[in-house]
């Protein structure tokens, strides 16, 4: 059997900052071609993907695991107590950039599949392998590509983990079974720039701003349902002016909504134009839709993933939608049940980032019995 610490060490060697895989994708494939899986590689632009399929012995679900093999810049080297790209142990924890989000859990899931085939070689359906080098860059040429690949082809997929750092206090207290949807927003607002000393002759870019910005930012967009908080919006950034004797004559504001099935990325669109043309703003507006939301209700993958948690760390898990945005939200349009489960996110993309070692050999045992609950009679 594969030591998952060792199959860790390995993976976080090697500096793999989007979109350079170096090397982690053939080295994860190598091994599962061991275990009777068929690799294709799926690259598309200057990003790395593959899907790997080992068929059981008779007919069933399909059965996912999908991650990354990219990390975040590592930041100033100096600054780790340890080497970034030098997994080290350490009181207990693996220290390395990757080693929570999402190195860790890949190697979880390969350790997993070793040793569930070994264990069930005539299991039904299938299982597979969605890997990119781009999750934490643009998300361009990966997951969302492989995706309309497989659905062109119509691969079915039913059910699907997603390796990320799921885990707020401790292992497996928390599930994510689906995720906000994330729209930002590019405006730039039209003034005429002045002399102050002239303000008649000129029309100020901030001020024409204010009202406009104030009910955007105070505006309730929806009521949220069960599985979502209501929708927020935030201004994120906000850029005028030249120097404090001109009057701006633009006013550029970068703002983001994360919002909650109760709402669309065409309605909220809408609703903005609608706020800025009441204003009689004179504005451009571009939009950039980084995710839509998806849900994972109670299902056969949900109640499988909270038992196998409740079995290895004997909490209960919560299934929340929270956080930030994943590659789950393309995988969910081909309809398969979609969740997160992965180590404590409390030091993902910071310096000195970590993983509880304990907690990789348990991420072993949740996956495998994920596994045998869905692909076993």
């Amino acid at each position: 059997m594969t030591d998952v610490l060792d199959l860790a060490k390995n993976l976080i060697n090697r500096e793999s900052v989007t979109p350079t895989d170096a090397g982690c994708q053939k080295l994860m494939m190598e091994m599962l071609t061991h275990y009777g899986f068929d690799n294709e590689i799926m690259d598309f632009e200057d990003t790395q993907n593959f899907w790997s399929v080992r068929k059981g012995a008779s007919a069933g679900p399909v059965f996912v695991f999908a991650g990354h093999t990219d990390v975040v810049p590592a930041g100033n080297p100096g600054d780790w107590h340890t080497p970034p790209f030098e997994a080290t142990e350490k009181e207990g924890y693996l220290f390395g950039r990757g080693a929570a989000d999402m190195k860790g859990s890949l190697a979880a899931m390969v350790v997993a599949t070793e040793r569930f085939v070994k264990d069930y070689p005539d299991h039904k359906g299938s299982i597979a392998y969605l890997i990119t080098s781009d999750e934490e860059g643009p998300f361009i040429n990966g997951t969302v590509r492989v995706v309309e690949e497989l659905m062109s082809r119509q691969q079915p997929l039913d059910y699907c983990i997603v390796g990320e750092p799921s885990s707020t206090a401790q292992l497996g207290d928390v599930i994510k079974n689906g995720r906000r949807g994330s729209l930002t927003g590019f405006l730039k607002i039209r003034g005429q720039q002045g002399h102050v000393a002239y303000p008649h002759l000129a029309d100020n870019a901030i001020h024409k701003s204010y009202q406009a910005l104030h009910e955007l930012a105070e505006t309730h967009w929806d009521h949220g349902n069960d599985f979502f908080p209501p929708t927020s919006f935030q201004i994120a950034i906000e850029q005028s002016g030249t120097a404090t004797n001109v009057i701006p004559g633009e006013k550029y504001v970068e703002f983001n909504f994360r919002y909650s099935t109760e709402s669309t990325a065409e309605g909220l669109k809408q609703q903005v134009i609608d706020i800025l043309d009441k204003h009689k703003l004179d504005y451009q507006l571009d939009w950039k839709l980084n995710g839509e939301p998806f849900i994972t209700e109670q299902g056969a993958l949900l109640e499988a993933s909270k038992q196998a948690v409740l079995d290895v760390c004997k909490i209960d898990s919560q299934a929340l939608t929270s956080g930030g945005t994943s590659d789950g939200r393309f995988i969910a349009k081909t309809g398969a049940e979609v969740v997160e489960i992965g180590p404590v996110n409390k030091t993902i993309h910071q310096i000195n980032e970590c993983v509880n070692i304990d907690d990789l050999y348990a991420l072993v045992d949740i996956y495998y019995g994920v596994l045998k609950r869905l692909l076993t009679d």
